[in-house]
């Protein structure tokens, strides 16, 4: 099955109009819709009559959303620029204050996260059902492990955002989310929590049952799961279990022997001469080698993430890329930031594809791309596994490799990562960072460098909010004109709170 990159934007925005939709979407329609609904679905049942229109409709089991916005917002990557920003908007300002979300399911905002999560697990779950109905076979394997992957990943990102974090000695008694299996048969279906143990469990499952099954036989590889980004992602969930060993094998089938040919070249002549529009455009192209999973998403967040008012201010700016001391070779960071003003800093990662639906009136949808998993956070993956096993001169190996193309003017021959080093530049981590398992001095620092490192490299998009509800990282904002606001370590807010959609329904909200 072929798909073009227009087509993929046109079966994701036409999601609501085809086959069928998620319980929570179903929810805020009227009880003559829903029948509208049910009607229409037994219609368009009849047409996933070949293994084309499956791969399709799997192409439809990735989230329609962003999460960067709300979940940057969040993280210590955010500082308050004052009431001279460009945008004030309030999914960005309300994230900041961790104060709970309402009702609200314009773009990214946490609503519409929840609900075009679970539009892609239904779609990822009809299309499982459609494989069984015409009665599976190697020819339909790759579709079957892509959709089996695509849920457990949209059920992993949920569970992280809207649960605590994972430790498997509180797991079983702490509120997961409702992990779909089966494919909707009615306009309203009861659902509850399941506990993040049995959450965990699934993804799990799922993942062992899809990754020998997904393949690579695709016009676009880059916008399906496929053998490199599907071991990306349990790379990723075994780091969140911290199966170390786990790690490091499924991120070998991603790296293979040369790690640094794979990754994105920050001071390469060939990126440095880039203008900003080419920057923006690269980050996230199917060409660049470093990307493994990209999709397009219903968002405006490239018109608002230089310019919202908590976001990367100049203090940030000269602490995390300014500051060369941060760097362990005491050398600058090659991660060049644009803007003219104090209000508009930002590193360049977003390009905005508006598809024009009506030509005569300008109008039409607006879609942000999203890079999901890259040979970066993999690599650094492995290495805090290595650092975990205590393996750190596999751990140096692994970050001397990313650190080459993130510093200006490294040099091989005099630049030699040591593990001294990392104990200098990240000393005391152990006060800061508490995962559910115990560090060592060393490990501590390892761990605290590479979280430094994959904050650098994904600032803008979300990825570091992640790690400090992993590590359990107290996180102060400050507030202009104000006093600063602290999250302490296990604050219930780490967990954000369900929809006012999901909790009308019965669904158990999160403690305050």
């Amino acid at each position: 099955m072929k798909l073009t990159v227009y087509n993929k934007l046109k079966l994701q925005k036409m999601r609501t109009k085809t086959l069928h939709m998620s319980w929570l979407v179903i929810l805020a329609f009227s009880l003559s819709a829903c029948e509208n609904f049910l009607d229409e679905v037994q219609d368009n049942r009849t047409l996933i009559d070949s293994d084309e229109k499956i791969g399709q409709l799997i192409t439809t089991a990735y989230v329609d959303a962003q999460y960067a916005e709300f979940a940057e917002s969040m993280s210590d990557n955010a500082d308050d620029r004052g009431p001279r920003a460009a945008r004030d908007r309030d999914v960005n300002r309300k994230a900041y204050l961790w104060e709970d979300f309402t009702a609200d399911i314009s773009r990214e905002t946490t609503t519409n996260y929840w609900e075009e999560s679970y539009l892609a697990i239904s779609h990822a779950n009809h299309g499982l059902e459609a494989v069984e109905n015409r009665g599976g076979g190697p020819e339909l394997d790759q579709f079957k492990g892509e959709a089996l992957v695509a849920r457990a990943y949209a059920h992993f990102m949920l569970a992280n955002f809207f649960s605590m974090r994972y430790d498997p000695s509180t797991a079983d008694t702490e509120l997961g989310i409702p992990y779909v299996l089966e494919a909707e048969k009615n306009a309203v279906v009861s659902y509850e929590r399941s506990s993040l143990k049995e959450n965990y469990d699934r993804i799990e499952a799922d993942l062992e049952e899809g990754l020998p099954l997904v393949g690579d036989e695709y016009e676009e590889p880059k916008f399906h799961f496929t053998t490199k980004s599907a071991n990306a992602f349990a790379a990723r969930f075994y780091l969140y279990k911290a199966e170390w060993s786990k790690v490091i094998e499924h991120a070998n089938q991603v790296l293979q022997e040369d790690p640094v040919s794979l990754l994105k070249d920050f001071t390469s002549q060939a990126f440095t001469s880039l203008t900003y529009a080419q920057r923006s455009v690269s980050y996230s192209a199917a060409s660049e080698e470093s990307n493994l999973l990209i999709t397009w998403t219903s968002s405006i967040y490239e018109r608002n993430f230089w310019g919202n008012r908590y976001a990367l201010s100049r203090a940030k700016l000269n602490s995390l890329f300014a500051n060369s001391s941060t760097n362990p070779f005491g050398k600058e960071w090659a991660y060049f930031n644009f803007g003219t003003t104090d209000f508009n800093l930002n590193f360049p990662k977003y390009e905005q594809f508006f598809r024009i639906i009506n030509i005569s009136a300008g109008t039409g949808f607006p879609f942000v791309s999203v890079v999901h998993f890259t040979a970066e956070e993999v690599l650094l993956n492995r290495a805090e596994a290595y650092a975990m096993l205590s393996d750190f001169d596999n751990a140096l190996n692994d970050l001397t490799a990313f650190l080459s193309v993130k510093t200006q003017n490294y040099d091989p021959s005099s630049d030699l990562l040591t593990k001294e080093m990392i104990m200098n530049t990240y000393p005391n981590a152990a006060q800061e960072y508490s995962p559910f398992y115990s560090l060592n001095e060393e490990q501590a620092a390892f761990v605290k460098g590479i979280a430094e490192f994959r904050r650098r490299e994904f600032y803008h998009e979300g990825l570091r909010w992640l790690d400090v509800k992993r590590f359990n990282i107290e996180v102060e904002h400050r507030i202009v004109d104000g006093s600063p606001i602290v999250l302490p370590k296990d604050d219930p807010r780490r967990a954000i709170q369900i929809p006012e959609s999901a909790k009308a329904f019965g669904i158990t909200p999160n403690k305050r």
